[in-house]
């Protein structure tokens, strides 16, 4: 079933794809669906400024800071399963013991991940996914996409993502609302980080999309090459 949606969605986007090649006067090539993808990034704007950004506002106002780290760090022992598996599958044998050693340390020193006690042993926190392990595998990033709610991403992440979630470490959680609750937070506690960000990005760019859509792709490069991206390489 989940091998199904993601081919639904990657008829979807293809045919969309068709759709805006047909177009003229494409200003850049790696966004050929700009014009639905500027509509999706005004809806995602709206969203993060009435609802998402509010609520990781009270968060901050009423959660001291490190009651904020132990949420982030309790949470964030839970994504180092599956960058651990990434790991694995992209051949990073190292790194991937490496996260099985913070999970093992952060769950039993570091009192349920709460406290990020390997960290301070020298064990590194990486930042890997599915669609960083797509790419390594030879898969390219294709046509730039703005996801509803999920925000930007490469058409090669976005199918990637439906692989994400379905394989979340909280879909362990038997009850519903407790594994519910823990995804919310996820989500508030990664905004609460990112507050004070869109001040530089308004001081940064006439054209907020465009910028991020820039960034995005140029820190997903960084990512897939783990910091050391060929000269002058960029995402086709």
């Amino acid at each position: 079933m989940m091998l199904r949606r993601c081919l639904s969605v990657l008829v979807l986007l293809v045919g969309l794809n068709g759709v805006a090649m047909a177009q003229e006067g494409l200003r850049d090539p790696r966004d050929p669906w700009e014009k639905f993808n500027r509509g999706v990034y005004a809806f995602n704007d709206a969203a993060d400024t009435y609802v998402l950004k509010p609520v990781a506002e009270t968060y901050v106002a009423v959660t001291p800071l490190p009651a904020r780290t132990w949420v982030a760090n309790f949470l964030g022992n839970f994504g180092d399963t599956w960058i651990a598996f990434n790991n694995l599958l992209q051949g990073k044998f190292g790194d991937a013991a490496s996260d099985v050693g913070r999970i093992l340390v952060n769950s039993t020193v570091g009192i349920l991940g709460t406290f990020d006690v390997a960290s301070e042993m020298g064990l590194e926190k990486h930042d890997e996914d599915f669609g960083q392990t797509l790419a390594v595998w030879g898969v390219g990033g294709g046509p730039f996409v703005e996801v509803p709610l999920f925000g930007p991403r490469t058409l090669r992440d976005g199918a990637a993502l439906f692989v994400d979630k379905y394989v979340d470490p909280f879909r362990i959680i038997d009850r519903v609302a407790v594994r519910n609750t823990m995804a919310g937070m996820q989500i508030v506690s990664d905004r609460s980080f990112l507050l004070g960000a869109e001040t530089v990005l308004d001081n940064a760019a006439l054209d907020k999309y465009a910028y991020r859509r820039d960034f995005y792709l140029k820190r997903r490069t960084y990512l897939i090459y783990d910091g050391n991206p060929p000269r002058d390489d960029e995402e086709e």
